[in-house]
């Protein structure tokens, strides 16, 4: 069980803290700092999607050239930003036995952990 995302985004640290609170020690995969390997990420997109994966709600999303945002209009270039700007990947990405899940909620947590 891997989390992915950006540790100062509000929806990553709700995630880290009600997995730290229900006894979970997960480790934490940080974009920034790691980076974003495309094979892992089209393994995630094979399973979400890549307009799933793709946060177009974001500042980062928002402050791209309208460009750069077309060329995101498809798997491949979406696969191609997110690897240059891993900020609009939604976040977080939790994997757990081979299944990822897209964002927090903790009603969705509770479920996939029985909590």
């Amino acid at each position: 069980m891997t989390l992915y995302g950006i540790p100062n985004c509000t929806t990553v640290k709700k995630a880290r803290a009600w997995l730290a609170e229900h006894g979970h020690d997960v480790p934490f995969h940080d974009f920034k700092k790691q980076g974003v390997d495309a094979a892992w990420l089209k393994q995630v997109v094979k399973q979400t999607g890549w307009q799933a994966l793709l946060n177009t709600r974001g500042t980062t999303w928002r402050k791209l050239s309208d460009a750069e945002k077309d060329a995101a209009g498809n798997e491949a270039g979406a696969i191609t930003l997110m690897i240059a700007q891993p900020s609009v990947i939604k976040r977080p990405v939790l994997e757990r036995d081979g299944a990822y899940h897209l964002g927090f909620s903790e009603t969705d947590y509770q479920t996939l952990f029985g909590a």
